[in-house]
C-alpha cells in the first residue's frame, strides 16, 4: 500500500512544517464547506459534553418524569447542541479547519 498523495512520506510532521512555513491556508472557496465543518464539529462536541454531563446526574427521587422526560431531555439536549454549536462552535474549529484546507491542497 502507498503513502496518500498529499503526504510526501509517511511521517506527516515534514509536510506540515513545510506547509505552515508557507503561511496560513487560504479561506475555502465556499463558505458553505465552513458552516458545515462548523456544524458537524460543534454539533458532535456539545451533544458529546451535555450527555456526558446528563450521566453524572441522578433521577431525583421526587418529581421524576419517567420515560417522557428522559425523551424530552434528549430532545432538549440536541436542540441546545446546535444553538451552542451556532454561537461559538467557529471560535474552536478553527485550527482543525484550516489543518482540514491543508490536506485538499
Amino acid at each position: 500500500m502507498t503513502a496518500p498523495t498529499s503526504f510526501p512520506s509517511s511521517n506527516p510532521s515534514p509536510f506540515l512544517a513545510q506547509q505552515l512555513r508557507q503561511g496560513p491556508a487560504k479561506p475555502a472557496a465556499d463558505p458553505r464547506l465552513r458552516e458545515a465543518f462548523d456544524d458537524f464539529v460543534g454539533g458532535t462536541f456539545y451533544s458529546q459534553m451535555l450527555g456526558s454531563m446528563r450521566k453524572t446526574l441522578g433521577k431525583p427521587a421526587y418529581f421524576h418524569g419517567g420515560r417522557a422526560e428522559e425523551v424530552f431531555q434528549g430532545q432538549l439536549d440536541q436542540i441546545l447542541a446546535e444553538r451552542l454549536s451556532e454561537a461559538s462552535a467557529s471560535q474552536f474549529t478553527g485550527p482543525m479547519f484550516e489543518l482540514f484546507n491543508l490536506q485538499q491542497r
